[in-house]
């Protein structure tokens, strides 16, 4: 069975581990005295994050959660992009369709972003409201990774709004470095 809880401690035990030691991981993902283990899943998020924020910088706990995502349908969210390309040759093309309006893409003043009208994340589905957004980090590592494999270049990706930080919206800007246009 499909257990998004057992999947996102695994890679975010990794990921603070790949920063740290396994005891770091440990204390993060499920605290001191393991409480964490009791913990329903709006309670686990914020609080996991609380004790990754306080082992590391936000710079470095960003970095760690970026470096947590699940790549859950990689491959599909692949084919759709590496289709918008094909039929474009700048970065305007690309994001002017309605197949790519529909995925969330959009240019504006010759950048790039995507958004989503709801919180994408079955583990915050619970979630009312985050105080930070580092949770949120790991769908702009997520969508590194697809624009990376997609342009065949470094991408850069910005939190620019959540909606579990009260927006109306999941926004980020993608910025692509020397983009592979086939």
């Amino acid at each position: 069975m499909f257990d998004i809880r057992k999947i996102q401690e695994k890679v975010i035990y990794e990921s603070v581990k790949a920063k740290s030691n396994a005891e770091t991981a440990d204390e993060v993902v499920y605290g001191k005295g393991r409480e964490a283990k009791d913990e329903e899943n709006p309670e686990w998020v914020k609080s996991a994050m609380n004790r990754l924020e306080s082992k590391f910088d936000l710079e470095t706990a960003k970095t760690i959660r970026m470096n947590c995502q699940c790549g859950y349908g990689m491959d599909e969210k692949l084919a759709i992009v590496k289709e918008l390309m094909s039929d474009a040759a700048s970065i305007e093309e690309f994001a002017d369709s309605e197949k790519a309006r529909a995925a969330g893409l959009f240019c504006k003043d010759g950048e790039l972003f995507l958004q989503f009208g709801f919180c994408p994340c079955p583990m915050l589905a619970e979630v009312e409201r985050l105080e930070r957004n580092t949770w949120c980090q790991c769908t702009t590592g997520y969508s590194k990774v697809l624009f990376e494999k997609a342009f065949e270049c470094n991408a850069d990706v910005e939190l620019l709004e959540s909606i579990k930080m009260g927006d109306d919206r999941c926004l980020m800007k993608i910025t692509l470095h020397n983009p592979v246009w086939q």
